[in-house]
């Protein structure tokens, strides 16, 4: 039987490929709200990344660039237990989406507690810790989707 057409194994794969799509899925999502677009921009907008974004399409549209990133993300994740293929890709993309946040402990104010420095996080560092997690995660589906390809 072709791989790509057998049914999901219910694992802890599955759940792992459950949680992080509905994460992406749920902050894909939040990034077209007006509030989380205009907090979205309070770290993205001097970012080498996503700064040249906000002249040409404004805080909405950058927002909204980074949502479409991380809703498709999800939706290929979602998909990766069927298709290995979109799981792949997936995986890649939340590779990518984790990194460039954490990268965001070296540019953005908030990250260490006033006073206390490192270790200690602030409300932004506490906020970009999870990603450490999410990126395993997504690291993991990875090397999954591509063991399940022969790759």
């Amino acid at each position: 039987m072709i791989e790509s057409l057998s049914p999901p194994r219910l694992d802890g794969r599955a759940a792992l490929r459950f949680g992080v799509a509905l994460i992406l899925l749920w902050f894909g999502y939040m990034k077209f709200l007006p509030y989380e677009a205009e907090g979205v921009q309070g770290i993205a907008e001097h970012y080498w990344l996503f700064g040249w974004l906000y002249p040409l399409v404004g805080v909405g549209g950058a927002s909204a660039v980074i949502g479409v990133l991380e809703v498709t993300a999800g939706l290929l994740i979602a998909i990766g237990g069927r298709l290995p293929w979109a799981g792949l890709v997936g995986a890649l993309m939340g590779v990518a989406t984790f990194l460039v946040t954490l990268s965001f402990f070296f540019t953005a104010p908030g990250v260490w507690e006033d006073g206390y420095g490192f270790p200690a996080l602030g409300s932004t560092g506490q906020f970009l810790a999870k990603d450490v997690g999410l990126l395993a995660i997504c690291v993991y589906l990875l090397l999954d989707a591509r063991e399940r390809l022969d790759l």
